[in-house]
């Protein structure tokens, strides 16, 4: 009963005119940002982080989900009509879906993956709903040295699901721990790391970080690698599957469906390992694997349901714990703290209405995601046909002025300029931004709780392996580090993401 009346009291929040505006306005920007080649839900949340300073809390995350669930969306469609994936968890989908659209089939492939999406999503958007409140109730109990130990495994849990080198990864945690201890100690007011600049004193602003890393970086790649779009356009033709290919769907999108919801759980990238573990998992399972990479539908169904469970699933961590599992969520975070919201497993009890209402706004955006995206086909098509050095001057304004717009500062532009210029290098050197953004927003609170702990324990480090949760987690941590240094997983993990950005 108790979950029914949360879920009521969800409903009567996320139903609310305003909030299913700012619904629509998240499904719709996270779909076109989909389609749109190159830009990316990280980078667009990072680039709107600024205007939910002017928003209601609840309005604000429900837009911010709204944009990075819709994202999964868009992202299959340019991957199936112009084999070009516009999120890289939608690399897989393009494999047989643009095969799909050659053979005119487009428009079976595009609503194989928006039926399947809306499948899945429903369902991980349900076990949202159960696992988050008892989580948060084991959450509570946690003192400073398990938040400690947790904040830990999730950091090392980034770097072993992070792409390319192991060794990258670990070095991109640590700048971001670096970068989370600008500005002024917590507990003896002595500035760190300011160069002796009171700019810097209350710390770097996570929105210029977020923002140059992610939003000014993708730009500046995008406009060295403008591909030219052969759209599959001629060949969308009919869009409802037959009997046949609902009964070929319903295997796939069960199993990517429950696939995805395990997966993105976990820190780092989820939703992407989803996508190709579920491709990987349909293709031994088939009787005709030898179709696989030639328009196969299972290739479609399964990756796009594990996909989207994934990024629904990414929000119990950020619900239960206040901990992040991917940047997106590493956003999220960021966006309630500047509404004065500290996150952790307090929110479902201090601030009912936003826990329950972003939960209930997922199913609605669900439905509003499958209802408008096959409408509006033609015109994403058309959007398809747009260069993108018309678009860059356009996202770069917007992103200066609203960075701009937080603090009054002119020095969060030229913070913005230099992560910019700093992303678009650690991608050249092959180094993932996301261990670096999960370590700057990790790190305070990890310093935070370390330091609380040590106090506690009157300077004892032995408490947190003599307290069982918190060794538990730094075991779990250790053993999951050795691992992916063992030649043979360290092999297995190369192939996989290889195989996953072909």
């Amino acid at each position: 009963m108790d979950l029914l009346s949360n879920l009521a009291l969800g409903f009567s929040v996320a139903s609310s005119l305003e909030n299913l505006l700012f619904c629509l306005i998240g499904v719709l920007l996270g779909t076109l940002i989909g389609v749109l080649p190159g830009i990316g839900a990280t980078a667009t949340i990072a680039m709107l982080l600024p205007i939910t300073f002017q928003l209601e809390p609840v309005s604000s995350l429900i837009m911010l989900a709204g944009i990075y669930y819709g994202a999964q969306y868009g992202g299959s469609t340019t991957a199936i009509l112009i084999n070009m994936p516009g999120e890289s968890s939608s690399a897989v989908t393009a494999i047989d879906g643009y095969q799909m659209a050659r053979q005119g089939r487009a428009g079976t492939a595009l609503a194989t993956a928006a039926l399947g999406s809306f499948f899945a999503g429903s369902v991980a958007t349900f076990l949202v709903a159960i696992f988050a409140p008892p989580l948060t109730a084991i959450a509570l109990k946690f003192g400073a040295a398990e938040y400690f130990s947790l904040m830990v495994m999730g950091l090392v849990m980034s770097v072993a699901l992070a792409h390319g080198s192991v060794l990258k990864a670990l070095a991109m945690v640590v700048l971001g721990l670096l970068l989370g201890m600008v500005g002024t100690d917590v507990y003896t007011g002595a500035p760190r790391f300011t160069m002796g600049m009171n700019q810097f004193a209350d710390g770097l602003n996570f929105v210029a970080v977020a923002v140059g890393v992610f939003g000014i970086a993708e730009i500046l790649r995008n406009l060295e690698d403008e591909h030219d779009r052969q759209v599959m356009t001629r060949n969308i033709t009919r869009l409802f599957p037959t009997r046949e290919e609902f009964r070929q769907m319903i295997g796939p999108v069960l199993r990517g469906t429950g696939v995805g919801s395990v997966l993105g759980i976990l820190p780092g990238g989820g939703a992407i390992l989803a996508s190709f573990a579920s491709y990987t998992v349909e293709k031994k399972l088939s009787k005709h694997p030898e179709e696989f990479g030639k328009g196969a539908l299972a290739g479609v169904a399964g990756p796009e349901s594990a996909n989207n469970a994934g990024a629904q699933t990414s929000f119990i961590p950020l619900l239960t714990l206040g901990i992040p599992a991917n940047p997106v969520m590493a956003l999220m975070i960021g966006a309630m703290i500047i509404q004065g919201i500290v996150p952790g497993p307090n929110v479902v009890s201090e601030q009912p209405a936003l826990f329950w209402g972003i939960i209930a706004s997922m199913w609605i955006g669900n439905l509003m995601l499958v209802v408008l995206n096959l409408p509006l086909i033609g015109l994403w098509v058309k959007l398809l046909a747009v260069p993108y050095y018309v678009l860059f001057p356009i996202i770069m304004a917007m992103c200066s002025i609203g960075v701009y717009s937080v603090n009054s500062n002119p020095y969060d532009l030229f913070a913005v300029a230099f992560f910019g210029l700093l992303g678009y290098v650690m991608s050249k050197l092959r180094c993932e931004p996301a261990p670096l953004l999960l370590g700057f927003v990790l790190g305070p609170l990890l310093e935070e709780n370390l330091r609380r702990a040590m106090i506690l324990s009157r300077g004892d480090p032995t408490t947190f392996v003599t307290r069982p949760i918190s060794a538990g987690l730094l075991v779990l941590s250790l053993a999951v580090l050795v691992l992916v240094f063992l030649p043979q997983i360290r092999k297995r993990r190369d192939e996989v993401f290889t195989e996953s950005d072909a």
